[in-house]
């Protein structure tokens, strides 16, 4: 397997901590001391990690230090920014770019996820959270809009109705109502959080990673790509060495 060129865990004053497993990586923003506020270099970090993971593809678990996943994009920098900085879309390309990682990303979400730490965890394939989660897009009411992804992505996740009164409204949404509404896909305590997204991927490390990867790819094809989408990714699986060994064991087993 080869190496990530980001080494196994990167220097602690660096804004993404990176963990290389040698079927997994853990992502952790980091920085505590801003909440883990969203900032350029925290951005640049993230494209030199799909850097690697679309080159060497392996499950992603993404969590914030400090008990914070991500209180937003970083305020300073945002003010300071102009026309032609959205129009470049600084964080939403960056988690477009996530979001279509080759394997599944997990957001392992502690305490707050607001504005483009919302939008970060609606990227991921997987988001658990623990109780005291707080998600939202609070942008309006600092004039802007969320524009890095909860515009489109948030209705895809919860629903039209309820994404629209969340995006006008602004509201936080805590744990409880975040599991009810499909936000997050489970609650757990704090110290079970990375347990249990560590579980997720040792799950998904069992099944073959090129059916894992077809599954995620015609799962996020547009609805006119169906099912040739489907159809086609499983005519490349039904002639995989990889697909008859797993279905031989599977008939050893069950006549044995």
């Amino acid at each position: 397997m080869p190496r990530s060129p980001l080494g196994d865990t990167q220097a602690h004053d660096e804004p993404l901590l990176v963990e290389r497993r040698h079927d997994r990586v853990v992502a952790t923003l980091n920085r505590p001391h801003k909440r883990n506020a969203i900032d350029q270099a925290t951005i640049d970090a993230l494209h030199a990690l799909c850097t690697e993971l679309e080159t060497v593809p392996l499950p992603l678990i993404l969590t914030g230090a400090g008990g914070v996943f991500a209180a937003g994009a970083d305020i300073a920098e945002l003010r300071e920014r102009r026309a032609a900085d959205a129009l470049r879309g600084i964080n939403a390309h960056a988690f477009v770019r996530l979001a279509e990682l080759p394997m599944p990303v997990i957001a392992a979400i502690d305490g707050y996820a607001l504005g483009g730490g919302a939008e970060l965890a609606y990227a991921a394939d997987i988001r658990i959270g623990t109780p005291t989660l707080a998600i939202g897009n609070p942008e309006t009411g600092l004039g802007i809009l969320a524009a890095a992804g909860a515009s489109w992505r948030l209705k895809e996740i919860v629903g039209d109705a309820r994404a629209i009164e969340l995006l006008l409204t602004g509201r936080t949404v805590k744990a409880e109502e975040a599991l009810r509404i499909g936000l997050v896909s489970a609650i757990h305590e704090t110290t079970d959080l990375l347990p249990t997204a560590h579980a997720l991927v040792d799950r998904i490390a069992r099944n073959d990673p090129a059916a894992t990867i077809a599954t995620k790819r015609v799962f996020r094809a547009p609805r006119d790509h169906h099912p040739a989408a489907d159809l086609e990714a499983q005519a490349e699986l039904f002639e995989s060495p990889e697909k008859f060994r797993r279905m031989t064991d599977f008939l050893e087993r069950r006549d044995r």
